[in-house]
């Protein structure tokens, strides 16, 4: 559910939302680590001016974080 929020929430923003891909890997049963992967030129409207975009993001998903009883790790990598 987290994953394919990020993924639509990016390609909204993105300008090459075509380049835009999501993995998880689950560390344990309580948390996991989801990165974003976008062209160089998208990260920084991802990452967002003194991290605010990205900052929000983590926000919402918090939301998932009391429902899912889960943590995540939100990265975003360019490729």
């Amino acid at each position: 559910m987290v994953e394919k929020f990020l993924e639509t929430f990016a390609k909204m923003i993105a300008d090459h939302p075509q380049k835009i891909r999501v993995e998880r890997e689950d560390i344990d049963d309580s948390f996991c680590t989801i990165t974003l992967f976008a062209d160089e030129n998208d990260t920084g409207k991802l990452i967002g001016k003194n991290g605010k975009m990205i900052s929000s993001i983590k926000s919402v998903i918090s939301g998932c974080k009391a429902k899912e009883n889960r943590s995540y790790r939100i990265n975003i990598q360019a490729q």
